[in-house]
């Protein structure tokens, strides 16, 4: 297998970067970047379809397993056992502010360490194929009634807001 060296869109340490290790997220987000800037470079929109194609089918896995995990804890696939019973621990990379309504939670992230971290490495167009496909997948595997509406993106609009509410049965 042929390894070449390339200098454009590689992360490299900054002047002000500590030379401390780096948390998880940081590197899963170079990884991911990486992976999916070789994959959309050598096939094109069938290769970028295929990043959001994986991103999905690996949201769906989560989401099931955090059904599973609600059902352990003596609850079902809802809206208010959701976020409880979530996979990922946030850590002080992730600022959010979460709303229970009817039948629904809203979350409102004033940072988010991924896209934090694809914008500083100039790769949020390959962050951008995880953040669109994530979060509907996860919503969907947990509980296909569970909509995912994502109206604003910190690449955008400087926050990211979601919106998770069961599909109303009675208007399909």
């Amino acid at each position: 297998m042929e390894n070449k060296e390339k200098t454009e869109g590689t992360v490299s340490m900054k002047d002000n970067e500590s030379k401390e290790p780096v948390s998880w997220a940081t590197l899963f987000c170079r990884l991911f970047a990486h992976l999916s800037k070789e994959v959309v470079e050598k096939f094109g929109e069938e290769g970028e379809q295929a990043i959001r194609d994986g991103v999905w089918n690996f949201g769906v896995e989560r989401g099931r397993n955090i059904a599973e995990r609600a059902k352990a804890n003596g609850g079902e696939a809802n809206v208010e056992n959701y976020l409880p019973n979530y996979d990922m621990g946030r850590s002080d990379d992730f600022t959010a502010q979460n709303t229970y309504g009817d039948n629904q939670v809203e979350q409102l992230f004033s940072q988010c360490g991924f896209a934090d971290q694809w914008i500083q490495d100039g790769m949020e167009e390959y962050g951008k194929l995880y953040c669109d496909m994530i979060d509907p997948a996860i919503a969907h595997g947990y509980n296909e009634d569970l909509e995912c509406i994502h109206d604003r993106r910190v690449y955008e609009d400087g926050v990211c807001s979601f919106c998770f509410r069961m599909k109303d049965k009675k208007a399909e």
